[in-house]
């Protein structure tokens, strides 16, 4: 068996991983690049492999840098299953119509406004590509070894990360490798811990992220930072908007606003989720609220402490309102979605505060803002950067470092290897010192395109 590295590698997004056994092509995950625009290219050029060849695709979880390229490998011919949980499924449907959407619609905007080079502008992927790619969705059940070719099996363990994400354990006739998928924390306020890896019976190979290889969370809650940050922008008549992923990170984001408006620890200005995305994704979380530490009863209050924005002539009146308030607004790294139109009005004011609540990848407008650019590119134009920038660590969904190795621990004996992905270089470096000098582990960090071997 054969393991080429085709996303993951140097940066945390694109993660797509292709095994090959004889004749045999199994893709673990299929993710957009996202930041540098040397990472976005390659979702545009041919794929590095033949999409017609695969046998079956399975994903770790939704998140659209590990989802987000399944259309393409559909609309390039692609026949077979998309092996997944429940929940993974529900999320990456209105993922991908979401995304498809929002491409559709930047194109048209492009075109409209004419600051793209294409003529015309186009998207990656329209929204009858993402409803194609939805009807080959396959749906296993977490802790089932699942087959998926006559000679690779595969499970899929609860991680923690987000709603369905999973680690997965591969195993075949030589051995067996385990993804790690995103790991979350056993801390996390919405997301129950991560399974043990003591429940896999081996493991000769571990493909291990590094989003937090280099830094342990802060300690300070995340509820104290946005508590101090919320209350000095409303103080001085401004807009606080929090730039967050629609799927997962907005759910912990209300969550914590709610403790804290129960609290009377905030001011009572109103609270916007400006994402329709983020509604959808609300109602799946309470449908899946037994994955989470949430019941039912909970997700229900949670749904009322903010009004959620749909109507697009609401949200363009909310763009434009100078009225204090907390907006929420998709996407996280301020790559595209209706948090640009917000950032186009908010970021000129220094009334107003711009706070990121994850992790933002190099080459994003998000790094961007949070390394103190004080110009940021949006639709073609030069916005000055006058608003206050906030950073709140400690409410990542990603395992620090540290996590990590007390997770990789649980295993009942070493791995052969540790292949360590889906970092930046110095957060991916220093994970494999760790895992070396901790774990005392064989352990190296692939470039993009590697192969290695991984068993008979």
């Amino acid at each position: 068996m054969q393991l080429q590295f085709l996303g993951a590698t140097g940066t945390v997004t694109g993660s797509k991983y292709l095994i090959r056994q004889g004749s045999q092509q199994v893709l673990v995950d299929c993710g957009l690049f996202q930041g540098y625009k040397q990472l976005r290219l390659r979702n545009w050029a041919a794929p590095p492999f033949d999409p017609k060849a695969l046998d079956a695709i399975v994903l770790t979880h939704a998140h659209i840098d590990h989802s987000g390229y399944l259309p393409v490998v559909v609309k390039r011919g692609f026949r077979g299953l998309i092996y997944c949980t429940e929940a993974t499924r529900a999320l990456v449907e209105i993922m991908l119509l979401d995304a498809a959407h929002l491409q559709e619609e930047e194109a048209d905007y492009a075109n409209r406004h004419r600051f793209s080079k294409h003529d015309p502008a186009l998207p990656l992927y329209t929204v009858e590509d993402a409803r194609k790619t939805i009807t080959r969705l396959h749906v296993v059940e977490f802790g089932a070894l699942t087959g998926i070719t006559s000679g690779i099996r595969a499970r899929w363990l609860p991680n923690g990360h987000l709603l369905g994400s999973s680690a997965l354990e591969i195993k075949h006739a030589g051995g067996s490798l385990v993804f790690s998928g995103d790991v979350g924390r056993s801390t996390d306020p919405l997301m129950r811990a991560p399974t043990s890896l003591a429940s896999v019976e081996s493991c000769d190979y571990l493909v291990l992220e590094s989003t937090y290889g280099n830094r342990k969370h802060a300690k300070l809650a995340g509820e104290d930072v946005l508590r101090d940050v919320v209350n000095r922008t409303i103080t001085r008549g401004g807009t606080v908007l929090i730039p967050a992923f629609a799927v997962g990170r907005a759910q912990t984001i209300l969550l914590a606003l709610q403790k804290l408006r129960q609290a009377n620890a905030i001011a009572a200005v109103p609270i916007f989720v400006n994402s329709p995305m983020a509604r959808n994704a609300t109602d799946i979380y309470r449908k899946f609220a037994s994955e989470t530490r949430l019941s039912d009863r909970e997700f229900a209050t949670l749904c009322q402490v903010a009004h959620f924005v749909v109507d697009i002539e609401e949200s363009k009146r909310l763009v434009r309102s100078k009225a204090p308030s907390i907006i929420i607004s998709a996407s996280g790294m301020a790559t595209g979605g209706r948090v640009l139109h917000h950032l186009k009005e908010l970021l000129p004011d220094a009334r107003n505060s711009i706070v990121f609540a994850g992790f933002q990848a190099s080459g994003t407008r998000g790094a961007a803002m949070m390394n103190g650019q004080d110009l940021i590119k949006i639709h073609g134009q030069y916005i000055p950067v006058c608003a206050e920038v906030a950073h709140i660590d400690s409410m990542s969904a990603h395992a620090d470092y540290l996590e990590l190795l007390d997770w990789d621990a649980t295993l009942k004996r070493p791995p052969k290897h540790v292949y360590i992905t889906h970092g930046e270089p110095d957060a991916a470096d220093a994970m494999r010192l760790h895992v070396q000098e901790k774990l005392h582990w064989p352990c190296s960090v692939p470039n993009y395109d590697d192969t290695c071997d991984v068993g008979g």
